[in-house]
Parts: C-alpha cells; sequence; structure tokens
C-alpha cells in the first residue's frame, strides 16, 4: 500500500506541473483514490482522513477572501498603489518595496493571510505601472513563505517549534546568549532582495505617471481588515485557542467572523446582492485543491512514509552531526517541496530531540533551527509546496492570468536557495 501511495502521490503532482488548468481535478481524482485504497486495506479510518485537512487553513483563506474582496470593491487598493507609486522613483523600487512588505507582515500573521491581503495592492500597482502582475504576486507569496518562520507567530511551524522546545517569542530573537532563528531567517531575506532586483531588472523603468485622485467607495472594508490583522497577531499571544476535531482553528475563526461582519454591513448598506458577492468573492477551485491535496498529504502520512523518512534522519546521527545537520536541512528542503511541512514537521521533533538527546555535545537548537529552516523555506520551490504559493497562483488565475510553471521556477529556485544556504551557514557558525 505504502509504494501504491507514493506512486499515486508521484502521479498527482505530474499531473499538476503537466496540466495547471487542471489541477482540482485531477488532485481531487487522486485523493479520491488514495483514500478508498486506504479505507480498504485498512491503513486508516475516514475519522483520520478528515482531520487530516486543515480546517483553520480553509476557515481562514474562505474568510479572508470575503473581507479582502469587500477591501478590494472599495477601491483602496487602488489608493494605495497611487500612493505607493508617487514614493517611488522607479517600478523596480516600488516592486521590491512589495515583496520586502509581504515578508515583515508575514512575520506577525499567516502565510496564506498575508498573500491575499496584499495581493490586490500588487495587482494594482502592476496595472499602474505596466508590468505583469504574475511575478510580482509569486514574489509576494515566496517571501510571506520566507519569513513566516522568523517569530513564534509566523507560521504553524514555528508554533510547534515553541512549544515543543518551550521557546518564548523572544527567544526566537536571543537565545542562551546567541542569535536565534529570526536573524537566520532575516539574513536569507536581506540576501533574497537582490535576487529580486536582478528578476526584475527589466522593469527598472522611471515611473513618471499621472496619479488619479482615486475616491474610495466605503471605509469599513479597509478597517475591517486592520481589525482582522490586530486580531490574528493578538491571538498568537493567547495562550487560550479554539479547539475542533483536535485542531487549534482559531485564526480561522477569527477570518470567518470578520467575513460575517462584513457581509452583514454591506447588506445593511444595499452595496448589491450578497450571494453575488460571495460568489465573486470565493475562489472555490483554490480551496477544493487545497482540500484535496490535504487529504493527498494525510494519506502519506497514514501509510507511514514521513515515519520512514524520520527514521532515515536518525540513522545519520551516529556518523557525523555536520553530515546530520546538512541532510536535515536540505532532505528537509526536498520533501517540503512536495509535502505539506506541518505533519512532516510534527513527526520530525521528537526525532531531533531524541538525537539530540543521544549526542549531548551538540546543541539540539542546531538540529531544530536546521529544520525549520529546511521545512519552511522549501515549500517556495514548486507552485504546491505551501498554501500561500497556491492561493497566490488562485488569485492570479481568477484574474485571468496562467501561471507556467516555469513562471514559479524562475522565482522560487533562486529564492530558495539564496535563503536556505544563508540561513544554513549563519546558524551552523552560531550554534554547532
Amino acid at each position: 500500500m505504502k509504494y501504491f501511495i507514493i506512486a499515486l502521490f508521484a502521479i498527482t503532482f505530474a499531473l499538476i506541473i503537466a496540466m495547471p488548468k487542471r489541477k482540482t481535478l485531477t488532485t481531487g481524482i487522486t485523493a479520491l483514490v488514495a483514500v478508498v485504497a486506504c479505507l480498504i486495506s485498512g491503513v486508516t479510518n475516514f475519522k483520520e482522513l478528515v482531520y487530516s485537512i486543515d480546517f483553520n487553513v480553509v476557515l481562514m483563506l474562505t474568510g479572508i477572501m470575503v473581507t479582502v474582496y469587500l477591501f478590494t470593491d472599495s477601491l483602496m487598493p487602488n489608493k494605495i498603489a497611487d500612493k505607493l507609486i508617487s514614493k517611488m522613483p522607479n517600478s523596480l523600487s516600488a516592486i521590491i518595496l512589495l515583496v520586502a512588505l509581504s515578508g515583515i507582515v508575514s512575520a506577525l500573521i499567516d502565510n496564506v493571510a498575508t498573500v491575499l491581503m496584499l495581493a490586490p495592492i500588487g495587482l494594482a500597482v502592476s496595472k499602474k505601472i505596466n508590468v505583469s502582475p504574475i511575478p510580482v504576486i509569486i514574489g509576494i507569496a515566496v517571501s510571506s513563505n520566507l519569513q513566516g518562520a522568523a517569530t513564534l507567530v509566523g507560521d504553524t511551524t514555528s508554533v510547534m517549534l515553541g512549544s515543543f522546545a518551550d521557546m518564548s517569542f523572544l527567544e526566537f530573537f536571543i537565545l542562551d546568549g546567541k542569535l536565534s532563528i529570526f536573524w537566520a531567517v532575516e539574513l536569507g531575506a536581506l540576501l533574497t532582495i537582490p535576487v529580486i532586483a536582478i528578476i526584475f531588472r527589466k522593469e527598472n523603468k522611471k515611473l513618471s505617471l499621472q496619479l488619479e485622485n482615486v475616491k474610495t467607495k466605503s471605509l469599513y472594508p479597509s478597517v475591517l481588515l486592520i481589525v482582522n490583522i490586530a486580531l490574528l497577531v493578538s491571538a498568537s499571544f493567547i495562550p487560550y485557542k479554539l479547539v475542533v476535531f483536535g485542531q487549534d482553528i482559531t485564526n480561522g475563526f477569527i477570518c470567518a467572523v470578520i467575513a460575517i461582519i462584513g457581509l452583514i454591513i454591506f447588506i445593511l448598506k444595499k452595496s448589491g446582492k450578497p450571494l453575488t458577492a460571495l460568489k465573486n468573492a470565493i475562489d472555490y477551485q483554490t480551496v477544493l485543491f487545497l482540500v484535496f491535496l490535504f487529504i493527498l498529504v494525510g494519506t502519506v502520512e497514514q501509510v507511514g512514509v514521513i515515519k520512514d523518512i524520520s527514521n532515515f534522519f536518525a540513522s545519520l546521527g551516529n556518523k557525523s552531526v555536520f553530515l546530520l545537520y546538512t541532510v536535515i536541512v536540505f532532505g528537509s528542503v526536498i520533501i517540503s517541496a512536495f509535502i505539506d511541512n506541518i505533519p512532516y514537521v510534527a513527526t520530525m521533533l521528537p526525532v531531533i530531540s531524541t538525537l539530540a538527546a543521544s549526542m549531548p555535545t551538540v546543541s539540539p537548537y542546531l538540529l531544530y533551527f536546521g529544520l525549520l529552516c529546511g521545512a519552511t523555506l522549501g515549500g517556495n520551490i514548486t507552485p504546491v509546496g505551501a498554501s500561500a504559493n497556491v492561493v497566490g497562483i488562485g488569485v492570479l488565475n481568477k484574474e485571468g492570468y496562467t501561471v507556467r510553471n516555469k513562471d514559479f521556477f524562475k522565482i522560487g529556485l533562486p529564492f530558495t536557495l539564496v535563503a536556505v544556504l544563508s540561513a544554513y551557514l549563519l546558524v551552523w557558525i552560531i550554534w554547532a
């Protein structure tokens, strides 16, 4: 069964690459085949497969889609784009600022939320400066995915590490008198700016646009978006969480409530038909694709593939610390390019804890930080390696743009290599 699921998983990714426009249909079919095979063989049960769906991400995605739709419809992104352009000497500076801003915001709130909130501004800026929005939105997505690992509240994997290793928010900055994971991630982020500059070098044209006097329709969507961000940041520091099906859905619940409030105001103001707005707001293709992908990855986990990977890492522990650290970092990069990093990190944390206990001269944080860097940053290699990438491409598809795989690889590959290599070296120098 294990080899059948691995083969099915490989076929799915081959089909996604070959037929990106039909990725939802193909992933849905292969996920159904995997589920039926696992249930018939008795490898797992229906309950476990349902629990493999990240309901927090699904709730958050649909909730923010509604809020962002109202935000976009208010014309506020156009106004922000005008203000942003008026301060920039050229189009390249505007693009770099957007990508950098995505990383900064993502260090405080979830990557998916970051992409959805900044995508409308990215689209508006792209139209104003007459460049393709495809690389701009991809840049926003990979940047958000990069800096999610910088703080305790930036990404689910960071939260998991903080809980497992009993790390506080401040210990992501300074730990045991040494520079912590934040600085390794930020070094990677800093070094990716020249990468973005090289990728967009042809867009380095002077801006001499006639700015429009954009009048926003209403302010309440902007207020709701700001409140949403504030609540997401605040919730990260509150120890009490809303748990359903064994999952923390606090962020998803916040986004859903804000979306409902937005729709109620929309109805009261008689701004249009609420059902039509809901239909236009939610990208059902992207939501379904993520659900199918979560289920497919769940079958991979249930048949023991991730456990086999962790056992392989454990077998390297008695050979060489440097070899073990290197394999953990770059092995995690490759694995997380295809498998969701949450179940992978959850499986690897106790393995690394055991490995570190057997090597008293080695700091466990060397291996913990290596795991986090590889597993988080590796998602930028492929279009489906991180939820933020899937959502970013979904935004572009909804706007009528076709994103080719080479469009993503052109940005994702160099971005990942630079970020991972710099973080890999800095963590080794400080913690080895």
